[in-house]
This record gives structure tokens, sequence and C-alpha cells, in this order.
């Protein structure tokens, strides 16, 4: 029953296009009760089954019994840089404005997968998510978004009395700085093996390797050649000390990088952490240093022991944030 809802909703086709799949689903409504869109629709195929994106529109379109609609959003996996988008795992590359004109779209909005995770923060359901740490959010300022992937990836939620926008940024890029003594030795051996130790270096998938590598040179243990996968996988078995190690450092460090990233985005109105890792880290993440090490700013600390810190953990996060960004800049 969508009580409250919008009789007069047009509806918006949304997508997910990343690397393995394609998601497509229609929103048809939005709950203003519940503050949530109706997703309808909901379909994902193998992005590989097609050769380009606007085949797998057309074979979406194909599957469901419903009008075409007018408008539609497409979060991506991949930059959008002057209305062209390449995705360069699939050889895909399109032109937003001859996507708009192909399919008739009165209205067609590109962005990638961090700008979808900001506009969706606001219209996320507590009850799928994780609270990793207590605080008071203020409804009307900035929220941060991030979280570590493939990449490292972030966004920020800017709210004003004017209205709010989604600022993309490139924070996997930002130098990674060190606050304790492990942390400083981490980042003497990472040194010695890469150029520019970033946030994105130690807090990514390939990155938990280099965190592996750097924290077997520390212990004075000789590493062996394992992948995040493999880290993860000796780490919970209890079969490699270094591995475990490994990981509860990432949990307690990302914590000191995720304050360092709310005070930058000035995000009293939460922090949310996304991505394909940690969710899956749960258990560690909860029980590690996050929240000591995130509220650790020196003279701001109380500043940043009053955000709270949500690991979301709800699977249509993409498609929320497409929902979404139609949808405010409609009331706009």
């Amino acid at each position: 029953m969508n009580t409250q809802s919008n009789t007069d909703f047009d509806p918006i086709l949304v997508a997910d296009i990343g690397g393995t799949n394609a998601r497509f689903a229609l929103i048809t409504d939005f709950n203003e009760h519940t503050n949530q869109f109706v997703i309808e629709h909901n379909l994902k195929f193998p992005s590989a089954d097609f050769g380009s994106l606007e085949s797998a529109i057309e074979h979406y379109f194909s599957q469901i019994s419903y009008a075409k609609p007018n408008r539609a959003c497409l979060a991506v996996a991949g930059p959008i840089k002057a209305g062209q988008v390449h995705l360069t795992n699939l050889g895909w590359h399109f032109s937003v404005e001859n996507l708009k004109t192909k399919f008739a779209f009165t209205q067609l909005e590109v962005i990638n997968d961090f700008a979808a995770f900001a506009y969706a923060a606001p219209y996320l359901d507590d009850s799928q998510n994780v609270a990793v740490k207590a605080g008071q959010a203020d409804n009307n300022a900035n929220i941060a978004v991030m979280g570590p992937g493939t990449g490292f990836g972030a966004a920020c939620l800017v709210r004003t009395s004017q209205g709010s926008a989604v600022l993309s940024c490139e924070a996997g890029h930002i130098t990674l700085a060190a606050v304790t003594e492990l942390d400083r030795q981490l980042i003497t051996e990472l040194k010695k093996q890469l150029n520019h130790v970033s946030v994105e270096t130690v807090f990514s998938g390939p990155g938990i390797a280099h965190l592996y590598k750097a924290m077997a040179a520390v212990k004075g243990v000789a590493a062996k050649n394992l992948d995040a996968a493999q880290i993860s996988e000796l780490a919970t078995t209890g079969q490699c000390d270094i591995c475990d190690a490994t990981l509860n450092q990432f949990c307690d460090w990302i914590g000191s990088v995720a304050g360092d990233l709310s005070l930058t985005f000035g995000a009293l109105g939460g922090v949310f952490i996304g991505g394909g890792i940690l969710p899956r880290m749960q258990q560690r993440l909860l029980s590690s240093r996050f929240v000591e090490r995130f509220a650790d700013k020196g003279i701001m600390s109380q500043y940043t022991s009053q955000i709270p810190v949500t690991l979301v953990t709800q699977d249509n996060i993409p498609l929320v944030g497409a929902a979404a960004c139609l949808h405010v800049s409609s009331r706009a």
C-alpha cells in the first residue's frame, strides 16, 4: 500500500551498470510516508551478454510489460567526461546525448556509482544496514559516503538551504596518513614498493595484498604470494597470524581515513561506508578500533565524536541513488 504517494509520479528507468552485471528496474512511485522509492521489474543480466549499453536497455524493455518511461538515470562503474562514458572492462562506449535521443528520453542522467551512493544516502533503510558508530546526525548537513572495493571511492551529498547536490572526488588518491607507530612502519615498507602511498594503496582489494606484504615485513616474517580472498580466508580460519593482523589493521586504519574525510566534507549529516569489502567483514569491523580512530582528531575530536557512521549492506543502492538523482532535481 503506497500511502501518501505521488499519484502523478513519472516513472524512471534506473540501472546499475557494472563490469559483471547490468541491473535494471523501474521506479514507479515514491512513498512520502516511508521515504522509500517503489522499485519494480528489477532484472539483472550478465553485462558480457551484450555488445553495448543500448542493446542491454533494448533487451530489458523487451522483458517487461510496461510502457517505456520518459525519464532515466544510469549509475555506471566508470568515469563520465564531457558527456562521454567509457566502460573499459566491457569495451562499451556511449554518448549520453545520443542515448537520450535513441530512446526518446525527455530526461537522462548518467552518474558514477559513488555519486549514486551519495544520492541514495537520505533514502536508506536503517533496518537493512549496520550502525558502526553512534552519533547525532544533523538532517540539514552534508553526508559523506565512501568505501573500499576494486578501488576506493568517496563522494559527498552537499546540503544547503537552497537544495542539495552531489560532489564527486578522487579521495582514493590522497596521501595515506600515519597515526600510530605501526602505521608509520607500514608506510615505510609500502614506500619501498610504491612511489605514492595513497588511501587506495591499502583500502581496496589489491590494497589488502599490499598491506599484508608490508605487515609481514614489519613483523619480520616472509610474505607469501596471497591475494585478498586468500588473506581473508586464512585470517578467518585462524591459519595465519599475519593475515589476521592485516585485516585488523585494515579495519582500525580505515577509521582514521573515514574520520579525515568526515572533516574534509563537513559530514555532520553522517558517514556511510559501502563498497565490496567491509560488508563481508562486519564483525571484525565492529570489534576493531574503527570508532576510536574515527573520533581521534585532536582539537576536532568533539566534532567527529558526534558523527554517526553506518555500514551499508542493502544491495540496491545504485538503483535508489539513480532514482534519487532525478527525484531531487525534479523537486528543486
